[in-house]
């Protein structure tokens, strides 16, 4: 089969560290082209992993047949619903966009392209995250469940310099990681009963789940531990079961994202769990928490 051609918007960090090195490793993809709002981060990225540098957006969408998108959320819901307007299949960040509006527009134009779409859900990529998830599905008689991310990324290292996440904060960045677990281990969440977050950017939610399952998340930019602290929990009247950790690196969920991905193309399949309509569902989730903590 010929490779999927997939073009990358975005040259900081994650697009250098992640998107780029995999795509270009992938066997049945291609980078074949970058554009970034820096001309010279695109031409360090392309230099390292190959690829051309395009001037105008419209000139990359013209020349590939994906766009996987490495930006903030507000530039990213601009962008992608350029992309998918002409006819592109996109790979997206969480969260999808910046507002929950936003978020239903470009879901909405995906679904009217009938492009395929997927969302990275980083740890949703790792072999012991499936696992536990398929674990913990073998039983029925879990009542709820726990959720910590803990982080000093906003403290120091690549990503501490970052406007929109110290803007946003841990809710929007890893937020969307947590709800997505949490979620797919108990049950839809079909509201957040409280939220409140402190002035240093510690989060903590109560969440209901359907069948009556309750969940707690806790989450922080501003804690300094290193590495990141996170541990995922479903209780019920047998005990408990923990995920704990990252084993998986995230280049490597990328590329068991891009196996997927290429399959649903090779398929002619527009739908996967983790998709745009479930970039939609975290964003809902995530504009109620700021409702209910009056953020």
């Amino acid at each position: 089969m010929s490779r999927i051609k997939i073009g990358l918007v975005g040259a900081g960090p994650w697009a250098n560290r992640v998107h780029a090195p995999s795509i270009a490793a992938h066997p049945r993809t291609e980078l074949a082209g970058i554009w970034a709002r820096r001309d010279e981060a695109a031409q360090r990225v392309a230099g390292a992993n190959g690829g051309q540098v395009f001037g105008s957006l419209e000139h990359l969408y013209a020349s590939v047949d994906a766009v996987t998108f490495a930006v903030p959320p507000q530039v990213q819901a601009e962008h992608a619903l350029a992309a998918v307007r002409a006819g592109r299949h996109v790979i997206l960040e969480k969260p999808i966009a910046a507002s929950l509006e936003s978020a239903e527009r470009l879901v909405a134009a995906i679904e009217a392209a009938g492009v395929a779409s997927m969302v990275m859900l980083t740890r949703r990529f790792a072999d012991e995250t499936r696992n536990w998830l398929t674990e913990i599905g073998e039983r029925e008689d879990w009542q709820g469940g726990i959720g910590t991310w803990l982080s000093g990324a906003l403290l120091g290292g690549e990503y501490r310099d970052s406007a929109w996440r110290h803007e946003r904060g841990a809710l929007d960045d890893i937020g969307p990681h947590v709800l997505d677990l949490v979620d797919a281990a108990l049950g839809p969440i079909t509201e957040v009963r409280a939220a409140q977050h402190t002035a240093d950017g510690l989060w903590q939610l109560l969440l209901g789940h359907q069948g009556g399952r309750t969940s707690t998340v806790t989450l922080s930019l501003h804690v300094p531990v290193r590495p990141s602290r996170l541990k995922f929990t479903a209780i019920g009247p047998a005990g408990a079961s923990s995920l704990e950790g990252r084993e998986t690196p995230a280049p490597d969920s990328f590329a068991m994202l891009l196996d997927e991905f290429t399959a649903m193309l090779d398929a002619g399949e527009t739908r996967h769990a983790c998709d745009a309509h479930r970039g939609l569902h975290l964003q809902r989730l995530l504009a109620e928490a700021r409702e209910r903590a009056g953020s």
